[in-house]
This record gives C-alpha cells, sequence and structure tokens, in this order.
C-alpha cells in the first residue's frame, strides 16, 4: 500500500481528525515551511537516529527551527555514542528515504524497536505538522491525537528537554 494512503488509513480508523496539505516535492525544511506558511501548527523535524553499534535507534521529534546537541541528547538517553542512521537502516527500520522521516514511519516499523522522544519545548503546542510518507503533503494534526497514534499502534514515548 502507498505510503501516504496507509497513514490516511490508520488515522481515518483511529478516528483522528487530521489537515492535508498538498505540494511539490519538499527537498528541506526550509522549503517545506514556505508551502506551508500561515497554517497553524508547530514546524516539526523528526530526526532517525542511532548508537555506535546500531543495536539501538531513536526518533526525535522537535522544533525544525532548533539545533540538537548529540552530546547532551546523547547523555539524556544514557547512551554511549549517537549519530544519524543510515538511509540504509531508515529503508530497513521505516521504509522511508531521507526527507521524509516522520512518526508515520512507525507504522512500517515491524519490530517495534525505535524508541520516541519529544522535545518538551513542542509538545504543549495545539497542533503538529508532518510529512505523511511522503515529501509532497504536510498533515496537520492535533497534538494529543499524535500521541493517541503512538499508543494506539504500540509506541510509548518519551519527552525531553533537548
Amino acid at each position: 500500500m502507498e505510503g501516504y494512503q496507509m497513514v490516511e488509513d490508520k488515522l481515518n480508523e483511529l478516528g483522528i481528525p487530521f489537515e492535508i496539505v498538498e505540494h511539490e516535492p519538499a527537498l528541506t525544511t526550509e522549503q517545506a515551511d514556505s508551502f506551508i506558511e500561515g497554517i497553524e501548527g508547530v514546524r516539526t523535524k523528526t530526526m532517525f537516529l542511532t548508537n555506535r553499534k546500531k543495536t539501538e535507534y531513536y526518533l526525535l521529534i522537535m522544533d525544525d527551527a532548533k539545533l540538537l546537541d548529540m552530546n547532551d541528547f546523547k547523555e539524556k538517553i544514557q547512551a554511549n555514542k549517537v549519530r544519524m542512521a543510515s538511509s540504509e537502516s531508515l529503508m530497513e527500520k521505516m521504509g522511508l528515504p531521507p526527507g521524509v522521516v516522520s512518526p508515520f514511519g512507525l507504522l512500517n516499523n515491524k519490530d517495534k524497536d525505535i524508541k520516541v522522544y519529544f522535545d518538551q519545548a513542542i509538545v504543549d503546542e495545539e497542533r503538529m505538522s508532518f510529512h505523511p510518507n511522503t515529501n509532497e503533503k504536510t498533515l496537520f494534526l492535533a497534538t494529543q491525537d499524535l500521541f493517541k497514534y503512538l499508543e494506539a499502534i504500540g509506541y510509548e514515548y518519551t519527552i525531553l528537554d533537548v
């Protein structure tokens, strides 16, 4: 099933309302932001990270304008070393190419072995935006509905100050 359709079907199944904005492929967060200018909702970036031995995987969701201090994040999650996961690992674990990473890729993670983290700075926002397994659309949904979605597909999440 096509990536976006899987997301739409799951959200509809869960009774979660969402708004979709279609646009040309967004290759950067700046470009994506330009396509959704004026629409309410925090612009997120979702990073797919791994430890040195590629035995643990992490999905970190934060404001797209914020920079991540990898050393601070590594300390907070008690990992030896954290880095961006390879595009091969991203495809293997989430079935996604680079530039399309979002919590919706977790639908493809059969092993349920990715730990999900949110930056404290965005969890009080009313709505968030993500690419729904394609960079040709941006999906907006209520933050609390995103948490409901994660729980429904079998993921716990941790909120950290990053």
